[in-house]
């Protein structure tokens, strides 16, 4: 049987939060390795400049954002053990966080050719 999709029933604006942290957490500038082995300190949480902001390459829309600066999220992501919380300032991702697969990059990480 293939393993379930969205394990942790994480609802839509946890899934596309976590899915910016795992972003955050492949960018230098944003992440730096935790004390604890295979953990990942993301911090520089992004602000929307009119409608959008960038994480590297990609254009994330604002309105994808919004859990970045809800502290409930965060709970709920912590409480799952996907991070450990330094809510507004940072949060830790664990390696369940960092390997949780939640199918949004592609749609919510918009990546544009310069051909």
């Amino acid at each position: 049987m293939p393993p379930k999709k969205n394990p942790l029933n994480l609802n839509a604006l946890q899934l596309r939060t976590l899915t910016l942290l795992q972003a955050l957490a492949k960018l230098d500038g944003h992440a730096t390795p935790a004390e604890e082995e295979g953990h990942i300190v993301v911090s520089g949480m992004p602000h929307a400049h009119g409608n959008h902001f960038h994480l590297g390459e990609a254009v994330v829309m604002a309105e994808d954002a919004t859990g970045l600066g809800n502290a409930a999220v965060w709970v709920a992501l912590e409480r799952k053990g996907l991070i450990k919380s330094r809510f507004p300032m940072a949060a830790v991702l664990t390696p369940n966080g960092l390997a949780y697969e939640t199918g949004l990059a592609e749609s919510i990480l918009r990546r544009h050719s310069h051909d």
